[in-house]
Order: structure tokens, then C-alpha cells, then sequence
């Protein structure tokens, strides 16, 4: 009975030293804390050149763009929040103008199962905000397109659509002016790395298959109207005094936050976690010429729908669905 009391206490604590001393950044999790005491967050930004399919892009682009003026200073009052930071700043720059002129390349990536676009910024540019503006880091944070492989249910929950959807995300880096990243969302120190839309632009229309009696099944984007309507439903800041913030913002607000709060495991064993992390991985970021940003392509591939489990349920079959690149 002893030994088993012993094993059990033995459990509790080991989950305790090591479920609790998780290091998200890139680099010791104490490097980073003395490094940054002053972070600049730039305005958020859209790239406008991702892939972003709806048939309306210039309205959605405008619409992202209203929204992120709207939401961005929620994400700068929740940083300052998680003291962390000595002082959190919000640049004035134009978020555009930024964005053509800081930024290098960007991939597509496709890492842990996860589909993103990652971003890499010019270096010499990247030290000049940073030395200008008496930063430590500067964290970028991107609104962007993908188009990816999901599972869409019906209403009824019988009928569901696995193909490709597209979808607007946001990713997020904090750089210092080395061209270091030292932190990235998505985050793949996490034990299972996941990037939560913000926003999913197109939809299944299943009633219209069943209206019609066809076993087709059209993929639709959703009108502007109706993604400024989602956007606009808002929850009262917890921070920030009479302000409104976009519920689609706050839960991605909430996700890269939680990634970025002090540790609250023991700090003997995070210090000896620590210890044993190499040092920052290097990006370079200098080119003798910058490329133009490359226009990302869907994935070329066929809906395909799998049928559930109850074969008297009302399945409906998808129609090939073309995308083509919007440049």
C-alpha cells in the first residue's frame, strides 16, 4: 500500500515538473525575458497577395484591413497583460506602406500537418524599425489565405464535405533586430501544433443539392455582407476601457497569448529546462535584391466526400471544384 502511495505521489509531482515547464519560444526561455523588456507590435497586417480566392477580394481586403485597426490595440493591452514585458508599444506606421517595404518573401509551409504561410522580413530594414523606434523585438502579426483540406457537417450533422476550403488564418513572429525569430504562432514547441482560422470564407451548399435532387454539391463563398456581419459580433475588452472587440479576433488573441504568459511551473526546473536549449536559430533575412513576393497556389486536388457510419444517412456527393489563383 506504501509503494503504491509512493508511486502516486511520486506521478503527481513529475506531471507537475513536467507538464508545467513548457518553453514557446525559440531560444531559453530566461534568454528571452532579459532580452525583451521593450516589444514594438507592428500594425497588424494583410497580405493581399496570399491566397485569398473569393471572388470579392479588393471589398474582403478592405474589410480585413478595417478590422484589424479595430482589434489590433486588444492584442497590445493582452500583451502588456501577461507581464512579460516591460512596455508593450503600438508603431504609428502605416500598416501597408510597412508591410510592401519590410517584407522579403513568404512560404507556404506545411509543417506537423499544419498549413500556413510563413514570412520572412528584409534585415536591414528590420534593424531600422527596431533601432528607430528603441525596441528590443518587434512582433508581426499577419492576416493571410490559405487554402486547405477541412470536414464541413451539414446542419443535420448527417452529410458532411471533406475537400479543400478557403480560409483566412493569422500568424504571428516576434524578431529581434538580428533577423532572430524568437517567437512564432503557430507554435510548434506546443505538444500538438494547431492554427485556428479566423475566419472560413467558403461553405458547403447542402440544401441547395437536396432542393434541386442533385447528389452535386456546389462550394460557396460566403457574400462580404455576411463576413463583415461574423466580424462585427463583438464582446466587451476585459482590458481596454468602453471598447468592443471582434469575438473572431479575441479567440486567436486568446490562443497566442496563452503561448506567451510567464511560466507557472517550478522555476528550479525550468532554469535546468533552459539550460540545456541551444542557442537562437539565425534567419537571414539580407538579399543583394529582394524577389517579389510569390503568389501562393492552392493545392490542385478533388473534393472527395467520405460517407459516415449510418448508411441510411442522406449523402450527398461534391461537384469537382475549380480554383484558379487570383493574382
Amino acid at each position: 500500500m506504501k509503494t503504491l502511495l509512493r508511486i502516486a505521489l511520486l506521478s503527481v509531482v513529475g506531471f507537475f515538473c513536467f507538464g508545467c515547464a513548457s518553453n514557446y519560444y525559440n531560444v531559453p526561455r530566461e534568454t528571452f525575458e532579459k532580452k525583451v523588456k521593450i516589444l514594438g507590435v507592428a500594425p497588424i497586417l494583410v497580405d493581399s497577395e496570399s491566397d485569398i480566392m473569393h471572388p470579392e477580394k479588393d471589398a474582403l481586403v478592405a474589410l480585413i484591413k478595417d478590422q484589424n485597426r479595430r482589434n489590433e490595440k486588444e492584442l497590445v493591452a493582452r500583451l502588456k497583460e501577461t507581464g512579460t514585458f516591460f512596455s508593450v508599444r503600438l508603431l504609428d506606421e502605416d500598416a501597408d506602406n510597412l508591410f510592401n517595404s519590410i517584407l522579403f518573401r513568404r512560404e507556404r509551409r506545411d509543417d506537423a500537418a499544419v498549413v500556413y504561410n510563413k514570412y520572412f522580413y528584409k534585415l536591414p530594414e528590420l534593424k531600422e524599425l527596431i533601432t528607430r523606434n528603441g525596441l528590443d523585438a518587434v512582433m508581426f502579426t499577419v492576416v493571410s489565405g490559405v487554402t486547405r483540406e477541412d470536414t464541413v457537417r451539414s446542419i443535420n450533422l448527417v452529410s458532411y464535405l471533406k475537400t479543400d476550403y478557403n480560409f483566412l488564418v493569422m500568424t504571428s513572429q516576434i524578431f529581434d533586430k538580428d533577423g532572430n525569430i524568437l517567437w512564432e504562432y503557430p507554435n510548434f514547441r506546443k505538444g500538438r501544433p494547431s492554427l485556428p482560422a479566423l475566419f472560413d470564407l467558403q461553405y458547403p451548399d447542402f440544401d441547395e443539392a437536396r432542393a434541386n435532387g442533385t447528389d452535386k454539391v456546389e462550394i460557396k463563398f460566403k457574400t462580404i455582407t455576411g463576413v463583415a456581419r461574423a466580424f462585427n459580433k463583438t464582446e466587451d475588452s476585459s482590458l481596454v476601457a468602453n471598447s468592443k472587440v471582434s469575438s473572431a479576433y479575441i479567440s486567436i488573441f486568446d490562443d497566442m497569448i496563452s503561448l506567451l504568459k510567464p511560466d507557472s511551473g517550478f522555476t528550479w526546473w525550468n532554469k535546468k529546462e533552459e539550460q540545456k536549449e541551444g542557442p537562437p536559430p539565425v534567419q537571414e533575412m539580407t538579399q543583394p535584391e529582394a524577389p517579389a513576393p510569390e503568389t501562393i497556389k492552392p493545392a490542385d486536388r478533388k473534393p472527395d466526400i467520405t460517407p459516415p457510419e449510418d448508411t441510411k444517412s442522406d449523402i450527398v456527393k461534391p461537384e469537382v471544384i475549380k480554383e484558379e489563383t487570383i493574382k
